[in-house]
Protein backbone atom coordinates (compact mmCIF):
# COMPACT_ATOMS: atom_id res chain seq x y z
CA UNK A 1 0.00 0.00 0.00
CA UNK A 2 1.12 3.56 -0.71
CA UNK A 3 1.24 6.43 1.70
CA UNK A 4 -2.07 7.70 3.04
CA UNK A 5 -2.33 11.44 3.50
CA UNK A 6 -5.46 12.54 5.33
CA UNK A 7 -6.62 16.14 5.60
CA UNK A 8 -9.20 16.98 8.24
CA UNK A 9 -11.07 19.96 6.90
CA UNK A 10 -14.24 21.94 6.22
CA UNK A 11 -14.67 23.66 2.84
CA UNK A 12 -15.69 27.04 4.30
CA UNK A 13 -12.32 27.38 6.06
CA UNK A 14 -9.76 29.50 4.13
CA UNK A 15 -6.75 27.73 5.73
CA UNK A 16 -8.17 24.35 4.73
CA UNK A 17 -8.72 25.52 1.17
CA UNK A 18 -5.16 26.83 1.01
CA UNK A 19 -3.84 23.35 1.82
CA UNK A 20 -6.14 21.77 -0.76
CA UNK A 21 -4.95 24.17 -3.48
CA UNK A 22 -1.30 23.67 -2.60
CA UNK A 23 -1.70 19.89 -2.67
CA UNK A 24 -3.22 20.16 -6.14
CA UNK A 25 -0.37 22.31 -7.42
CA UNK A 26 2.14 19.89 -5.88
CA UNK A 27 0.29 16.90 -7.38
CA UNK A 28 -0.15 15.36 -3.96
CA UNK A 29 -3.17 13.11 -3.51
CA UNK A 30 -4.88 13.80 -0.21
CA UNK A 31 -7.78 11.98 1.39
CA UNK A 32 -10.29 14.59 2.53
CA UNK A 33 -11.89 13.87 5.90
CA UNK A 34 -14.80 16.22 6.51
CA UNK A 35 -14.73 17.43 10.11
CA UNK A 36 -17.92 19.17 11.22
CA UNK A 37 -16.94 21.90 13.66
CA UNK A 38 -20.59 22.70 14.32
CA UNK A 39 -21.16 19.17 15.62
CA UNK A 40 -18.03 19.32 17.78
CA UNK A 41 -16.13 16.67 15.82
CA UNK A 42 -12.91 18.60 16.48
CA UNK A 43 -13.34 17.96 20.22
CA UNK A 44 -13.53 14.18 20.18
CA UNK A 45 -10.78 12.32 22.07
CA UNK A 46 -9.46 10.97 18.78
CA UNK A 47 -9.15 14.42 17.24
CA UNK A 48 -7.66 16.01 20.36
CA UNK A 49 -4.89 13.41 20.29
CA UNK A 50 -3.89 14.85 16.93
CA UNK A 51 -4.44 18.52 17.76
CA UNK A 52 -5.04 19.75 21.28
CA UNK A 53 -5.99 23.15 19.83
CA UNK A 54 -9.01 21.46 18.19
CA UNK A 55 -8.57 23.46 15.00
CA UNK A 56 -8.56 22.59 11.32
CA UNK A 57 -6.82 21.86 9.04
CA UNK A 58 -4.94 18.87 10.37
CA UNK A 59 -2.72 16.76 8.12
CA UNK A 60 -1.95 13.12 8.87
CA UNK A 61 0.77 11.90 6.54
CA UNK A 62 0.98 8.17 7.22
CA UNK A 63 1.14 8.80 10.98
CA UNK A 64 2.99 12.12 10.93
CA UNK A 65 0.50 14.70 12.18
CA UNK A 66 0.75 18.43 11.56
CA UNK A 67 -1.58 21.35 12.15
CA UNK A 68 -1.41 25.10 11.37
CA UNK A 69 -2.05 25.60 7.67
CA UNK A 70 1.13 27.50 6.83
CA UNK A 71 3.25 24.80 8.46
CA UNK A 72 1.37 22.22 6.43
CA UNK A 73 1.99 24.19 3.23
CA UNK A 74 5.73 24.32 3.90
CA UNK A 75 5.86 20.65 4.80
CA UNK A 76 4.07 19.51 1.65
CA UNK A 77 6.30 21.67 -0.55
CA UNK A 78 9.48 20.50 1.17
CA UNK A 79 8.55 16.82 1.07
CA UNK A 80 6.64 16.45 -2.17
CA UNK A 81 7.59 19.38 -4.39
CA UNK A 82 9.02 18.24 -7.72
CA UNK A 83 10.61 21.67 -8.08
CA UNK A 84 10.96 24.69 -5.84
CA UNK A 85 8.68 27.15 -7.62
CA UNK A 86 6.09 27.23 -4.82
CA UNK A 87 8.70 27.38 -2.06
CA UNK A 88 12.17 28.30 -3.36
CA UNK A 89 15.30 26.70 -1.97
CA UNK A 90 17.31 29.89 -2.50
CA UNK A 91 17.54 31.45 1.01
CA UNK A 92 16.63 34.97 -0.08
CA UNK A 93 13.74 33.92 -2.31
CA UNK A 94 12.44 31.60 0.40
CA UNK A 95 12.72 34.39 2.97
CA UNK A 96 10.45 36.55 0.81
CA UNK A 97 7.84 33.79 0.68
CA UNK A 98 8.10 33.30 4.46
CA UNK A 99 7.77 37.05 4.95
CA UNK A 100 4.60 37.10 2.85
CA UNK A 101 3.20 34.09 4.74
CA UNK A 102 3.82 35.95 8.00
CA UNK A 103 2.11 39.03 6.55
CA UNK A 104 -0.83 36.84 5.62
CA UNK A 105 -1.14 35.36 9.10
CA UNK A 106 -0.46 38.43 11.24
CA UNK A 107 -1.49 41.47 9.20
CA UNK A 108 -4.27 40.11 7.00
CA UNK A 109 -5.86 36.92 8.34
CA UNK A 110 -5.67 37.48 12.10
CA UNK A 111 -7.60 40.79 12.02
CA UNK A 112 -10.17 39.26 9.68
CA UNK A 113 -10.59 36.22 11.91
CA UNK A 114 -11.01 38.52 14.92
CA UNK A 115 -13.69 40.50 13.09
CA UNK A 116 -15.38 37.30 11.85
CA UNK A 117 -15.58 35.80 15.35
CA UNK A 118 -16.92 39.08 16.75
CA UNK A 119 -19.64 39.24 14.09
CA UNK A 120 -20.55 35.59 14.47
CA UNK A 121 -20.77 35.24 18.25
CA UNK A 122 -20.14 38.73 19.66
CA UNK A 123 -22.68 41.24 20.95
CA UNK A 124 -23.26 42.98 17.58
CA UNK A 125 -23.21 42.18 13.83
CA UNK A 126 -20.51 44.77 13.14
CA UNK A 127 -17.61 46.51 14.88
CA UNK A 128 -16.10 49.43 12.99
CA UNK A 129 -12.70 49.32 14.72
CA UNK A 130 -12.22 45.65 13.90
CA UNK A 131 -13.50 46.23 10.37
CA UNK A 132 -10.94 48.98 9.75
CA UNK A 133 -8.11 46.74 10.93
CA UNK A 134 -8.99 44.29 8.16
CA UNK A 135 -9.15 47.04 5.54
CA UNK A 136 -5.71 48.37 6.51
CA UNK A 137 -4.03 45.32 4.97
CA UNK A 138 -5.38 46.01 1.47
CA UNK A 139 -3.17 48.98 0.52
CA UNK A 140 -0.14 47.09 1.84
CA UNK A 141 -0.92 44.02 -0.24
CA UNK A 142 -1.65 46.22 -3.26
CA UNK A 143 1.79 47.82 -2.91
CA UNK A 144 3.44 44.39 -2.55
CA UNK A 145 1.91 43.43 -5.89
CA UNK A 146 2.87 46.63 -7.70
CA UNK A 147 5.87 45.24 -9.58
CA UNK A 148 5.06 41.56 -10.02
CA UNK A 149 2.34 39.15 -11.11
CA UNK A 150 2.42 37.37 -7.76
CA UNK A 151 3.36 38.33 -4.23
CA UNK A 152 7.06 37.49 -4.43
CA UNK A 153 7.72 37.43 -8.16
CA UNK A 154 6.61 36.03 -11.49
CA UNK A 155 5.56 32.62 -10.14
CA UNK A 156 2.77 31.67 -7.76
CA UNK A 157 4.09 30.65 -4.34
CA UNK A 158 2.78 29.23 -1.08
CA UNK A 159 2.21 32.80 0.09
CA UNK A 160 -0.07 33.51 -2.85
CA UNK A 161 -2.07 30.37 -2.17
CA UNK A 162 -2.57 31.18 1.50
CA UNK A 163 -3.50 34.78 0.74
CA UNK A 164 -5.77 33.70 -2.11
CA UNK A 165 -7.91 31.58 0.20
CA UNK A 166 -8.37 34.50 2.57
CA UNK A 167 -8.69 37.39 0.13
CA UNK A 168 -11.29 35.57 -1.97
CA UNK A 169 -13.32 34.93 1.18
CA UNK A 170 -13.04 38.51 2.42
CA UNK A 171 -14.03 39.82 -1.00
CA UNK A 172 -17.07 37.53 -1.12
CA UNK A 173 -18.49 38.88 2.14
CA UNK A 174 -18.36 42.52 1.15
CA UNK A 175 -14.85 43.88 1.58
CA UNK A 176 -14.36 45.95 -1.57
CA UNK A 177 -11.09 45.50 -3.48
CA UNK A 178 -12.10 47.54 -6.54
CA UNK A 179 -9.86 50.43 -5.47
CA UNK A 180 -6.83 48.14 -5.41
CA UNK A 181 -6.07 47.30 -9.06
CA UNK A 182 -3.00 45.24 -8.27
CA UNK A 183 -5.02 42.98 -5.96
CA UNK A 184 -7.75 42.65 -8.60
CA UNK A 185 -5.13 41.67 -11.21
CA UNK A 186 -3.39 39.30 -8.80
CA UNK A 187 -6.66 37.60 -7.87
CA UNK A 188 -7.37 36.92 -11.56
CA UNK A 189 -3.81 35.59 -12.02
CA UNK A 190 -4.19 33.22 -9.06
CA UNK A 191 -7.52 31.87 -10.29
CA UNK A 192 -5.84 31.04 -13.60
CA UNK A 193 -2.80 29.47 -11.96
CA UNK A 194 -4.62 27.09 -9.61
CA UNK A 195 -5.99 23.95 -11.29
CA UNK A 196 -9.63 23.19 -10.47
CA UNK A 197 -9.96 26.55 -8.76
CA UNK A 198 -13.76 26.49 -8.74
CA UNK A 199 -13.89 23.11 -7.03
CA UNK A 200 -11.02 23.68 -4.60
CA UNK A 201 -11.69 27.27 -3.55
CA UNK A 202 -14.74 28.98 -5.03
CA UNK A 203 -17.24 26.44 -3.71
CA UNK A 204 -15.80 26.88 -0.24
CA UNK A 205 -15.88 30.65 -0.62
CA UNK A 206 -19.61 30.44 -1.32
CA UNK A 207 -20.05 28.17 1.72
CA UNK A 208 -18.23 30.80 3.76
CA UNK A 209 -20.50 33.55 2.44
CA UNK A 210 -23.65 31.58 3.26
CA UNK A 211 -22.36 30.95 6.77
CA UNK A 212 -21.40 34.61 7.16
CA UNK A 213 -24.82 35.82 5.99
CA UNK A 214 -26.68 33.37 8.20
CA UNK A 215 -24.80 34.28 11.35
CA UNK A 216 -24.95 38.01 10.71
CA UNK A 217 -28.72 37.78 10.25
CA UNK A 218 -28.97 35.97 13.57
CA UNK A 219 -26.90 38.69 15.19
CA UNK A 220 -29.16 41.42 13.79
CA UNK A 221 -32.18 39.59 15.17
CA UNK A 222 -30.52 39.23 18.56
CA UNK A 223 -29.64 42.93 18.70
CA UNK A 224 -33.23 43.92 17.82
CA UNK A 225 -34.59 41.53 20.47
CA UNK A 226 -32.30 42.94 23.16
CA UNK A 227 -32.85 46.60 22.29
Amino acid sequence: MGRRIDLYYMPFSPPCRAVMMAAKLLEVDINLKFTDLFKGEQKTPEFLKMNALHTIPVLDDDGFVLYESRSILRYLANKYGKDDLLYPKDPQKRALVDQALDFDMNTFYHPFFDYWIYCMIGPAPHDEERFQKVSKSFPILDEMLKKSDFVTGKNISLADISLLAGVSSVHAVGFDIANYPNIVRWLANCKQAVPDYQELNEKGVQDFKKLWDRFKEKQKTKVKTNS
